[in-house]
């Protein structure tokens, strides 16, 4: 069954460029131990929150605001799309994560297929 995991970051937290992350031992670890493993499909590091823009459309008007469109604790920072058996293999995936173990979430959703 495939999964997306949703990395969130606390806002105002410590905000990693991939060249961080790539030196950071918790990630290149799990990035070893599991992107390697073939389990995770796809995904990607998302720019800040600062740099979204939020798109709505109000009768025939497309309304454009900078930043997020919701004020939250947390941001969607990336995304991992990932294929395993059930939902508790998902979940044991997400709680090694490192955005999970350093103070922010990872949500788990499935995919429709």
């Amino acid at each position: 069954m495939k999964y997306v995991m949703f990395i969130c970051t606390p806002v105002g937290g410590e905000e990693l460029s991939p060249e961080e992350i790539a030196d950071d031992p918790r990630f290149t670890s799990y990035i070893d131990e599991v992107r390697t493993s073939g389990v995770v499909k796809g995904g990607a590091r998302l720019r800040p929150a600062t740099d979204a823009t939020t798109v709505r459309v109000q009768g025939d008007e497309v309304l454009l605001s900078d930043g997020p469109f919701v004020e939250s604790k947390e941001y969607v920072a990336g995304f991992d799309i990932i294929e395993v058996a059930d939902l508790d293999e998902a979940i044991a995936l997400a709680s090694r994560h490192p955005a999970a173990l350093g103070g922010g979430s990872v949500e788990v959703r499935p995919v429709w297929e």
